[in-house]
């Protein structure tokens, strides 16, 4: 698995790393043809033009010559037109299929990091994540529409200009080439430096975009606390920063093209005054050095537009490099080759046998020790104990988040390493804690158990899970968009929001995982009793410390340091005297949050 925010201390890669962008073009062969003609004939009226000039020059200027005259012009016409449409084709094609390129690199990208597991979001940065969506991807797109179309076109033209100068004048071309090495080698030795000043104000932005993305996200607590000026002054400094990076990837991109235009024409300056020479002999005619000079003036302007599209995709390498780092990351849980089907129709049942498990951010500190349970179908058990006991690390294996290091979980009794994970998480449904709200409207967000349900089976979920009421005196019902992480309801409605949308999906395991724990009492009565519903024939396993959920289930494991302590229904553990007991006494005197507290 990549680890994306220690990339950037990786060796930097040149224009090879726009290699893995080629089979996105490819896929568009047709077009990539069509641009491909449209250059060749731009490229081409481009290139007749310094014969007609040849021409003129030396058998226009004359009594006898005036046909000519008007026949090369007309030709010039034809030839501008041919030009002129050719170009705009060209333009339109190259330019259209970049943007095409970039929208499947985004959507390539965004899918794969779907596929991604939650560890390794646990060491990125979504703010990262998202620059290199946005950013890195319209940077590429640049280098493939725009710096690819310049690149060709003049790659085109330098080609056929080098070509007709040799034909024109082999001396005076052998001149020019000649110097052409001592040119061009400076100018890739400073595309290195670009590459690497590139890179550095990629990294610095997407530093910038995560801040931004974080303190956006926690407005309320910025302004709870008034770091409002400070926060705009870290990212006035992460801005900054950025500034300073991409100011100095200017600066190396000027450089270079300053200097590539200086050498090239310094060169076509020093052989025209040697040519010049020849015309003073009477060993070239004034056409012919006036042809040359101006094959020589094309090839010159198109390597001096070659050296600045070499810069610009200098850069873009580096963003595509990044882009590439997410393409290669590998999930760490993914399906076998051929994974075991689940039983059909589902059982419900779970067994965890001998389960050793450390998150991969603190290897070295186990969060369960040899953990072993079993919950028979329909069976209702609830897991204690306090904080950092190891009781929502359970529900993040079991959904396969995460793999053990040693022992067996199994789903319906197949292990769920040798199923595929769609299909085990297809069995469960989980009602969180802090249950999470999309920015759409309340029927897509209930929806989001199961997207191909009717609007009356998402509003008879609704019904069962105590919401219907709340949607109906919402300004226009279902339809109401109800905000980014549904800020404009209170917590007890986005909880039943979580608890219609696990009822929808009417899976065989009920996943609880505090869903009571920040409630106030009127709240928290009626989630129960959608809560209540929802178990019903359901296996559930429910990570709570509000006595009424516990009371409930049929066995209760209490937990502590990542092994089960305690095991038996309320009252028999109330006798016991342990650990159980003394939650439950503190939790009747009040001090419920140093009782059975949320992880």
């Amino acid at each position: 698995m990549a680890d994306l925010p220690n990339a950037r201390h990786r060796p930097k890669a040149a224009l090879s790393a726009l290699r893995p962008l080629i089979p996105y073009g490819l896929a568009y062969k047709g077009r990539i043809a069509g641009a491909l003609a449209a250059l060749t004939m731009a490229s081409a009226a481009t290139l007749v033009v310094p014969i007609a000039v040849r021409r003129v020059v030396d058998f226009g200027f004359s009594e006898e010559g005036r046909a000519y005259i008007n026949a090369y012009f007309t030709l010039l016409i034809v030839v501008v037109a041919v030009l002129a449409i050719s170009s705009a084709l060209r333009y339109y094609l190259v330019i259209t299929l970049g943007e095409r390129v970039v929208a499947d690199l985004r959507s390539a990208v965004f899918r794969h990091l779907t596929s991604l597991d939650p560890a390794f979001f646990d060491q990125t940065k979504s703010g990262e994540i998202v620059s290199r969506l946005t950013a890195d991807t319209t940077q590429v797109k640049a280098a493939f529409g725009v710096s690819i179309s310049i690149a060709l076109r003049n790659a085109f033209l330098f080609l056929g200009a080098v070509t007709l100068m040799i034909i024109t004048s082999p001396k005076l071309s052998a001149l020019v080439l000649l110097a052409i090495p001592v040119i061009v080698l400076p100018l890739i030795l400073s595309g290195r430096a670009v590459r690497r000043r590139s890179r550095a104000a990629q990294d610095r932005l997407a530093d910038a975009s995560a801040y931004a993305a974080e303190a956006i996200g926690a407005v309320r607590t910025m302004q709870a606390f008034g770091m409002e000026s400070l926060t705009a002054s870290r990212f006035s400094l992460a801005a900054e920063e950025a500034f300073d990076a991409a100011r100095l990837s200017t600066t190396m991109r000027a450089f270079l093209t300053g200097a590539g235009i200086f050498m090239i024409s310094a060169s076509v300056v020093g052989v025209l005054w040697y040519g010049a020479q020849d015309v003073l002999a009477g060993v070239m005619t004034g056409g012919r050095l006036s042809q040359f000079v101006l094959y020589a003036v094309f090839a010159a302007s198109s390597l001096g537009q070659l050296s600045e599209v070499y810069g610009e995709l200098s850069q873009a390498a580096g963003a595509a490099e990044r882009l590439g780092e997410i393409l290669a990351a590998k999930p760490a849980i993914e399906a076998p080759r051929n994974p075991k089907p689940l039983p059909q129709p589902p059982l419900g049942t779970v067994a965890f046998d001998d389960v050793h498990f450390a998150y991969p951010t603190r290897a070295e500190q186990r969060a369960l020790h040899g953990l072993s349970f079993a919950v028979a179908s329909g069976e209702r058990v609830a897991i204690v104990g306090p904080s950092g006991a190891g009781k929502s690390t359970i529900l993040q294996l079991l959904l396969r988040f995460y793999d053990p290091q040693s022992g067996t979980i199994r789903v319906d009794g197949v292990p769920i390493t040798e199923a595929d994970p769609f299909a085990v998480r297809a069995r469960m449904a989980l009602v969180p804690q802090e249950p999470t709200i999309f920015a759409a409207s309340v029927l897509d967000n209930i929806r989001y158990g199961r997207p191909e349900a009717s609007e009356e089976e998402v509003r008879h979920a609704a019904e069962l899970a105590s919401a219907h009421g709340f949607i109906g005196a919402l300004p226009q019902g279902y339809a109401t968009l109800i905000g980014e992480r549904g800020v404009t309801l209170s917590g007890g409605q986005r909880q039943r929001l979580a608890i219609a949308r696990a009822i929808l999906k009417d899976a065989p395991i009920l996943l609880l995982d505090e869903a009571t724990s920040a409630l106030d009492a009127e709240s928290e009565r009626k989630v129960q009793e959608a809560l209540d519903r929802l178990m019903e024939g359901r296996t559930t396993l429910v990570i709570a410390h509000r006595l009424a959920t516990v009371r409930s289930a049929n066995r209760i494991l209490v937990m502590e340091k990542g092994r089960i302590v305690e095991e038996g229904t309320h009252e028999t553990l109330l006798n016991q005297g342990g650990l159980y007991a003394r939650l439950a006494r503190l939790q009747f005197t009040g001090a419920q949050e140093h009782g059975l507290a949320a992880e």
